[in-house]
């Protein structure tokens, strides 16, 4: 598995396991299965883990993965393993942030994930008309020099207000975003920001939600409702990105040299954004193990300059989505914002 360094002497695996659908909104999770699956991930190479205050009970399943791990492999055998999570305040009550409550969520996090330290806590702020965003930064960044965080970085900020981060004094060490060959929006901006100011993208929704998989490759073009809120999110990046017809063609380039490494649409489409400017490690989701084997072979794929040249040749021709990272969902009567779920920290605790 490849590793990279967020900073001297931190590593994580190139490839992170995403924790969103053990929250419950794809289906029923097993506990004790689920912290099995959480232990073969790490035993077979991906060793960062990502998850959030927000993510129903995952923040506690980890925890219980982490101690499995130690039992069979020894508690100095954690120092591998990266557990990143998120500190996302409500937009209902961004209004109330303050001092206190910051550090009753990180300190909940801590006993959740058991930890004496957070690794990485990923700050996210709905919505940038409402003050406290840099003072909320900045009081994590005191919990940050007092020894309850390691590193700090971000969860969709746009490229202003990353830059807005940095400024103030936030040693913004990564940023989280959406970022696949259907949705490039962070290369309007952020990744040039992030480029100059030495941050790594760790980035989700490489395969948009599973669309990008043989499951939809030549299939008609599916009528609403869809079957979970990510394949909703995620059709409308497609008709933003040029359509069905567009996408179809996506799928084909992906699958020719999908087949000329023996591998799926799923990997080359990971594959290729990680080997994208100033991103750090994607994100795979799964609620099982059962994907195990295809998250590794995205770190084992190496594509050729003709397979670059193939999809970039499809890619000439999309049409969007436009604008900087998370606008559209920051947006609350557009289409994408309206499916947006704002306010899931109190229901998470």
């Amino acid at each position: 598995m490849e590793q990279i360094e967020l900073r001297p002497g931190y590593r994580i695996s190139r490839v992170i396991r995403g924790g969103w659908q053990l929250a419950g909104g794809h289906g029923a999770v097993a506990r004790d299965e689920a912290v099995a699956d959480l232990v073969a991930c790490a035993e077979a190479g991906i060793t960062t883990f990502d998850c959030a205050d927000i993510y129903t009970g995952v923040e506690e399943l980890i925890g219980a993965a982490r101690r499995a791990y130690a039992d069979r492999h020894g508690t100095a055998a954690l120092r591998a393993l990266k557990i990143h999570t998120k500190f996302v305040p409500d937009l209902a009550t961004l209004h109330e942030v303050d001092r206190v409550y910051v550090r009753t969520i990180i300190e909940r996090s801590l006993r959740r994930l058991g930890q004496e330290r957070l690794d990485l806590v990923q700050f996210h702020w709905w919505d940038y008309a409402v003050p406290g965003c840099i003072n909320t930064a900045l009081w994590l960044e005191e919990l940050r020099r007092e020894g309850k965080i390691d590193l700090l970085g971000g969860t969709n900020f746009d490229s202003l207000h990353t830059e807005k981060l940095v400024a103030a004094g936030v040693p913004v060490v990564a940023m989280q975003v959406q970022y696949s060959l259907l949705d490039a929006r962070p290369e309007h901006k952020l990744v040039e920001v992030a480029r100059r100011h030495g941050i790594q993208l760790l980035v989700y929704g490489t395969v948009a939600g599973g669309f990008l998989t043989e499951r939809w490759l030549g299939q008609p073009e599916p009528a609403a409702p869809l079957e979970n809120r990510s394949l909703t999110k995620y059709k409308l990046i497609i008709d933003d990105f040029g359509g069905w017809d567009l996408f179809q063609q996506l799928l084909r380039a992906l699958r020719a040299i999908g087949e000329r490494h023996g591998t799926d649409i799923a990997t080359v489409a990971s594959r290729a954004v990680l080997d994208m400017p100033q991103v750090g490690a994607v994100i795979v989701g799964g609620r099982n193990r059962a994907h195990l084997d295809a998250n590794l072979r995205i770190a084992a794929l190496r594509l050729t300059d003709q397979d670059r040249r193939e999809i970039a040749a499809v890619l000439a021709q999309r049409q969007g989505p436009e604008g900087d990272t998370f606008d559209l969902e920051r947006d609350r009567v557009g289409r994408h914002g309206r499916i947006m779920k704002y306010n899931l920290s109190r229901q998470a605790s």
